[in-house]
């Protein structure tokens, strides 16, 4: 692909999944305490105004009549709010480039949050070495998505399918904590040991402070998806939902404000809890901005038809169907399918009758009737398919 979009279609395409990877690498950089990985959230935040600025340029040239001018304002508050998203993540990264400060001990719960992320070594001799992420396909079959790959000391963000896994190499990797040793196989690493039993005491301020921001993370990627979901299937009850879930970050935040400050006390650096802060603010305005992007679906108003062009040609899909009578779906949970493991798709939301789960947690069991919304490789949607009984589309 050219260094420059030339329409605005692929700026569109760029934008949404800069925007994507820019959340992830965020919170990896504050799991990791990773500076490299904080300084490439500010270059892509760069890159995404300079992107942003062409759009709008793009935009007003491709407008000759108000009609013109009427549809392209819809892709131009999309990119505002793209952009926005951006600009959050930028502020999660800076709890590492400006040293805000976070409790180290606090870390290993950041990363074990809905979606684990990891850092794996590639060994000599390992099967993953010499081989194309295409080859090795670890979307569909672990689950896991390679967010960057370390080679000495230089990264490759975003790496494409035809990048090649060398021994030395080190992985970023995110996705369910049970791929997390497929990829470690693969890798040619030792297994991690099974997690201890949870026998932890109370609950600290602290504690709950972290629980909170756990799921505002969470909270706040799930947002985003139904945000891009909603806009590439023209549904108002997606949009619905991002609203709701926005009012909930809302909420999350003020208690969370509340718990850092009563935690202050039993903090042994009170300056640390600086960074929790500005994780929580950061990640309510990732739901705000999600929010503002689904107004034009919410309020039923007409959309470009480059918008839903530009989301069907993102690195990841998204995907809805519905549980059929008898499926191997029907009846069982998240985890005994393994859903993520089997076909790379994450469920982000799980609509049942008039109601709405997100995020659904792998005890969830899917009912017939259910009816999902997923994003993943486009290959792991005819996977997903066929475990929720949908006939395959015979073409021809």
């Amino acid at each position: 692909m050219d260094d420059q979009p030339k329409n605005v279609k692929e700026l569109l395409v760029e934008l949404k999944d800069a925007s994507e990877l820019m959340v992830d690498l965020a919170y990896a950089a504050v799991f990791f305490n990773e500076e490299k990985l904080a300084s490439e959230v500010g270059r892509l935040e760069e890159r995404m105004n300079d992107q942003v600025r062409r759009l709008r340029i793009m935009a007003m040239l491709a407008a000759r009549s108000p009609e013109d001018a009427e549809a392209m304002a819809g892709v131009l508050w999309i990119a505002d709010a793209i952009e926005n998203i951006g600009d959050a993540a930028s502020d999660i990264a800076r709890v590492v480039s400006a040293s805000l400060g976070i409790p180290d001990v606090l870390r290993p719960d950041l990363r074990h949050a809905d979606e684990m992320t990891a850092r794996v070594k590639v060994r000599e001799q390992a099967p993953a070495g010499g081989r194309t992420l295409r080859e090795l396909s670890l979307p569909t079959e672990t689950g896991m998505w390679v967010m960057a790959i370390r080679s000495g000391i230089d990264w490759e963000f975003d790496p494409g399918p035809d990048d090649v896994v060398s021994s030395g190499d080190v992985l970023l990797v995110r996705g369910p904590e049970e791929g997390v040793n497929l990829v470690r196989v693969l890798a040619g690493a030792p297994e991690l040991p099974p997690a201890p039993p949870d026998d932890a005491p109370a609950l600290s301020e602290l504690d709950r402070a972290v629980d909170l921001l756990v799921e505002m993370k969470d909270l706040s990627e799930a947002t985003v998806g139904l945000a891009y979901s909603s806009l590439l299937f023209n549904n108002r009850s997606l949009a619905a939902e991002v609203g709701a879930l926005e009012a909930r970050s809302d909420t999350l935040l003020d208690e969370l404000q509340s718990w850092v400050l009563r935690a202050a006390p039993e903090a042994r650096n009170p300056d640390d809890l600086r960074g929790l802060l500005r994780l929580g603010s950061a990640s309510e305005y990732v739901c705000d901005a999600a929010r503002d992007m689904t107004w034009y679906v919410e309020h039923g108003e007409p959309l470009h038809p480059v918008v839903q062009m530009a989301l069907e040609e993102t690195e990841e899909t998204s995907a809805e169907t519905v549980v059929q009578p008898g499926s191997p779906a029907a009846g069982r949970t998240l985890k005994e399918l393994r859903v993520e493991t089997e076909t790379g798709m994450f469920v982000l939301a799980v609509q049942r009758g008039s109601r709405w789960i997100y995020r659904p947690r792998s005890g969830f069991t899917l009912r017939e009737g259910d009816r999902l919304i997923s994003v993943g490789p486009e290959e792991g949607e005819e996977l997903l398919l066929e475990l929720c009984g949908v006939p395959a589309v015979v073409e021809g």
